[in-house]
């Protein structure tokens, strides 16, 4: 009997410092994750509404692009670094796929050409960055410029109709059993980027690279091309969440994407990884992106002026850099 009862208080001592351990260990992500439900209540309580089945389907369906965008956001800042060219890209995919759609270049063309176009705007982010030691901030806010101009000459500075039929559009338009593709599209890739980030050599690379570049480098890894993959990702993903964006509206523009990277990396922060890099938690960015997305949506349910949301907006990538400093600072 003793025996079984000592056997019993192991077992319970054992899962109490598991479960004490995963807090620990989760403790900015699980946080973040009681905000959002708080939030989502109050909006719940000062809208009839926020809750209703076609707003919440609403929301996730605005999201969904910035999900995709986020999760390469995370390994970037988890190597380290940082991507101000997303919101950029994102325009010139945007413009570029209306544009080749609108002379007939078909879905096939127009899908390999917004890619490409993206991953072309990393590969030149991270051969900089990694190749050249330039610090990533200036770099990636000088490919903001000149993307975002490259999407107004490709404009004009005016929407483009995309017309026909192309199956593309289905990318923004379409749902398989009833769910939106783009929501498909970004639980596909949380799921890579999940398995990717903690099961995989180049995740730990990453990760690894943010802690301690050097010592990653004297292991014999290549932390240049490690970087320079994970720039042309970020840029890749964000061309992807363009395209759909388009696809969504039905038009291409030059103009969208305005603040885009700012609410991605306040998503990515807020979510628990560490803004210098080091520590990065995908489910955390989904959970930053949604919660974001929930405030944008709340606020203007409540008919608050856009230019008082950017302020909360603001201040919110703000709060998230106070709290994350403190995060890792401390752990560090």
């Amino acid at each position: 009997m003793k025996v079984e009862e000592s056997i019993d208080v192991g077992g319970r001592i054992k899962q109490e410092s598991a479960l004490k351990s995963f807090v620990r260990e989760n403790l900015s992500t699980l946080s973040i994750a009681g905000v959002f439900i708080l939030i989502c209540l109050f909006f719940g309580f000062m809208t009839d509404t926020f809750l209703s089945f076609s707003n919440s389907s609403n929301i996730i369906i605005q999201i969904a692009p910035n999900i995709i965008v986020a999760v390469m956001m995370t390994f970037v800042i988890t190597t380290g670094g940082i991507d101000l060219s997303v919101g950029s890209i994102l325009a010139l995919a945007s413009a570029l796929a209306a544009t080749l759609l609108s002379i007939g270049a078909g879905s096939f063309v127009t899908l390999i050409s917004v890619i490409a176009a993206g991953l072309l705007v990393g590969l030149v982010n991270g051969y900089v960055v990694a190749y050249h030691g330039i610090p990533p901030l200036i770099v990636t806010l000088a490919s903001m410029i000149y993307v975002r101009g490259l999407a107004l000459m490709i404009t004009g500075g005016y929407s483009i109709a995309i017309m026909g039929e192309d199956w593309i559009v289905s990318l923004g338009q379409d749902r398989i059993l009833g769910v939106p593709i783009p929501v498909f599209l970004s639980v596909f890739i949380v799921t890579l980027g999940i398995v990717f980030l903690r099961y995989t050599r180049y995740g730990n690379y990453v990760t690894g690279i943010g802690a301690n570049e050097e010592s990653v480098r004297r292991s014999g890894v290549s932390t240049k091309k490690v970087k320079l993959i994970t720039y042309m990702l970020s840029g890749g993903s964000a061309a992807l969440a363009g395209l759909i964006i388009a696809a969504r509206l039905g038009s291409g523009s030059s103009n969208i994407g305005n603040m885009f990277e700012l609410d991605i990396i306040a998503a990515v922060v807020l979510g628990g990884t560490a803004l210098f890099g080091g520590a990065g938690t995908i489910i955390g960015s989904v959970i930053g992106v949604a919660l974001i997305g929930v405030i944008q949506n709340g606020l203007t349910l409540m008919h608050v002026s856009p230019y008082i949301i950017q302020i909360v907006e603001g201040f919110v990538l703000l709060l998230a850099v106070i709290i994350n400093i403190r995060v890792f600072g401390k752990k560090s």
